[in-house]
């Protein structure tokens, strides 16, 4: 009698929270259509002008939220951890941005004082600085691999975590002695001169699309659909998934399972490189704190997209910049809060949906 009483509450307890579940759902959904209704039928508050501004900035920083979210999804895929450093492995491409371009500015081009080497030869420094933010970060995550992560492989899950949360700080700390804890405004070539962009009329006001914001979106989305191509159409590729589905089943075939978790770390960490410099042009300011909440973010976009899933983290990081960006002004509070909902929306997707939007990808032995 004594020992079936627990189970019995146990049972009461999970389809209690059956029931609820929907409940809870169906008021958090009425409460958002009511809230929305409010803003756009009866306060009219933002015209469509406002809308159409605020999508624009969500689809920028979600691309760039994606980029880093795919990040955790192959490290995730392939060791089963979070790399919580991987944000401060962004931040370290930012600032190679801000260096490279600091460099090129102060670089004088012919007799013209005024001409420099970023403005005479714009194409040049930014593939220059996307070549050595994306070596820098690369090179920073495989050492991250080489020195905090592979010592712990064998270890319980949550000893490879507290390491990568140890290496998280330590590179915030070591940026900040290292540049300084101030702010940098990072100098683009005029091509990509910030405010500057295409015009449209909506509603008659004028609408501006940046072209720093295009050249995000669109070198994100081709970096992201190269590294699926990769991933599915490769010889790398398959061996990552075998990895990825069973280490020593795939050791066994003859792939070299370090090899491949390393050169796993060196792309995650090149395409955080990549959204480091992006997020450098595109926003200006990088300091040794630049990573975090974006590292955090894209991390939330990968759960919300389904861990271990690369479309999905695509996806989950292209909604959560559109949420973070319209969700305040259709919620009708103040976009301080951005931050406030984009993380309630990490838990209410958890509790509906644990698996995320399209589905959580684990090998059998790890479910």
């Amino acid at each position: 009698m004594n020992e079936t009483l627990p189970i019995s509450i146990t049972r009461k307890g999970v389809n209690l929270l059956k029931f609820l579940r929907p409940v809870l759902g169906a008021i958090i959904l009425l409460f958002i259509v009511y809230r929305l209704s409010q803003v756009l039928f009866v306060q009219h508050t933002y015209g469509p002008e406002t809308w159409t501004r605020l999508i624009i900035a969500g689809l920028i920083i979600g691309s760039v939220y994606a980029l880093i979210a795919i990040g955790y999804t192959l490290v995730y895929g392939i060791l089963f951890m979070i790399n919580f450093a991987h944000g401060e492995v962004m931040m370290l491409g930012a600032y190679t941005c801000f260096f490279v371009f600091e460099a090129f500015k102060n670089i004088k081009v012919g007799t013209d004082p005024v001409l420099t080497f970023s403005n005479a030869y714009p194409v040049v420094s930014i593939i220059i600085a996307f070549i050595l933010g994306m070596s820098v970060s690369a090179l920073t995550g495989y050492l991250l691999e080489k020195i905090a992560y592979r010592p712990l492989r064998k270890a319980p899950r949550l000893v490879p975590l507290i390491s990568a949360i140890g290496a998280s700080i330590f590179l915030q700390n070591a940026a900040q002695l290292l540049f300084s804890p101030q702010l940098r405004d990072v100098a683009n070539p005029e091509i990509l001169a910030r405010g500057a962009g295409w015009k449209i009329l909506i509603n008659g006001s004028s609408v501006t699309i940046p072209y720093t914001g295009v050249f995000t979106f669109l070198l994100s989305l081709l970096l992201l659909v190269s590294l699926y191509i990769v991933v599915q159409k490769t010889k790398f590729g398959r061996a990552m998934r075998a990895v990825a589905l069973d280490k020593k089943t795939a050791s066994l075939m003859g792939i070299d399972v370090d090899r491949t978790i390393s050169l796993t770390f060196l792309i995650s960490g090149a395409l955080a490189g990549a959204a480091g410099v992006m997020w450098g042009i595109h926003n200006s300011m990088v300091y040794y704190y630049t990573g975090f909440i974006p590292g955090i973010k894209a991390f939330t976009a990968a759960v919300l997209g389904g861990i271990g899933n690369l479309p999905g983290a695509m996806l989950g990081g292209l909604f959560l910049g559109i949420i973070e960006s319209v969700g305040p002004a259709a919620l009708g509070i103040d976009f301080q809060l951005k931050d406030v909902v984009a993380f309630l929306l990490l838990i209410v997707v958890l509790t509906f949906r644990p698996s995320g939007l399209l589905g959580e990808v684990l090998a059998e032995e790890k479910v």
